[in-house]
């Protein structure tokens, strides 16, 4: 008799896009107050949430973005190589989502649809669409 797969929990949900989260900002270099507020966070809730055994949930925007940066820096990674990859996010960007300002900032300052906007730029160039 088959067992029914283990349904995720939330908090592990949560944990493990945390976890990758904050790998990728120690990655592109990003500070904490810049990170938290990616993460729609206040500073002190990022400076907890980085830490294991954080059990908080995280709201569905919030995992929207974790998704997003995750999947953004997996798009980097497959179309620039290093250094660029790891900096591409804050350096100057002249394309068209940016118009000359860092791809982080424009995250932070548009919120979740440009998340998705610089994902879906960034698969389209990846896939030569």
């Amino acid at each position: 008799m088959e067992t029914a797969p283990r349904k995720h929990d939330a908090a592990d949900i949560a944990s493990v896009a945390l976890k990758a989260f904050g790998n990728v900002m120690s990655k592109w270099g990003i500070p904490l107050d810049e990170a938290a507020a990616l993460a729609d966070m206040s500073e002190s809730t990022w400076k907890r949430a980085k830490k294991p055994g954080y059990s908080a949930a995280l709201g569905k925007d919030q995992l929207l973005r974790l998704s997003a940066i995750i999947g953004i820096y997996k798009a980097l990674k497959l179309y620039f190589s290093e250094p660029i990859a790891s900096r591409w996010m804050t350096l100057p960007n002249q394309g068209p989502l940016f118009n000359g300002a860092r791809p982080v900032d424009t995250l932070i300052e548009e919120g979740l649809p440009q998340f998705l906007r610089v994902r879906n730029y960034l698969d389209a160039l990846r896939g030569g669409a």
